[in-house]
């Protein structure tokens, strides 16, 4: 039997652990998860379809190998309503708008409105207490209030993925 040669992108699960594992020692790592919210997006506009999201994902990937090769998942099919169109903008609209809140939360502190609020929270909600992923003065405020907000709304939709990997087949 022949052996199959894995490709290059069949790693690119390790980079979701170095993004969350280098954000989790100096929260301005975070500006590099601007990689996985970009290059989805120019490839979705130039090719028309998610073939990012089918092949090179490494979120999915990852989730791909914790239900699969470490059999965490039910692998059961997951409800229609998941994948209905419906609920699949309507959650694009609500990680948006997320999003744009994060941006808008970030402009008040670049225009002084507003001061830096140091908070990594989870389900935009619980905040979680890591104190030592950054030391005020060692940037703008505003570069750090991005850190934050960009490093949660990453940590929120992993913790989604992976309920719904455990629930449902790894890459729903």
């Amino acid at each position: 039997m022949k052996q199959k040669t894995k490709k290059w992108y069949e790693y690119l699960w390790i980079w979701s652990i170095v993004y969350f594992t280098l954000g989790f020692f100096n929260i301005l790592f975070a500006w590099l998860g601007m990689i996985d919210f970009l290059v989805p997006l120019i490839f979705a506009i130039f090719s028309g379809n998610k073939g990012f999201c089918n092949k090179y994902c490494g979120r999915g990937q990852l989730f791909r190998k914790l239900g699969s090769d470490c059999k965490c998942s039910r692998g059961k099919a997951a409800p229609k309503w998941i994948s209905s169109k419906w609920f699949r903008y309507g959650f694009l609209v609500f990680f948006l708008t997320m999003f744009g809140n994060m941006v808008y939360q970030t402009y008040l502190v670049a225009a002084g409105a507003s001061g830096l609020k140091e908070a990594i929270k989870i389900l935009w909600t619980f905040r979680v207490p890591w104190g030592w992923t950054y030391t005020a003065g060692m940037t703008a405020d505003w570069i750090a209030q991005f850190s934050f907000g960009f490093y949660s709304l990453m940590l929120t939709s992993t913790i989604i993925g992976l309920v719904v990997m455990l629930l449902y087949k790894p890459r729903t």
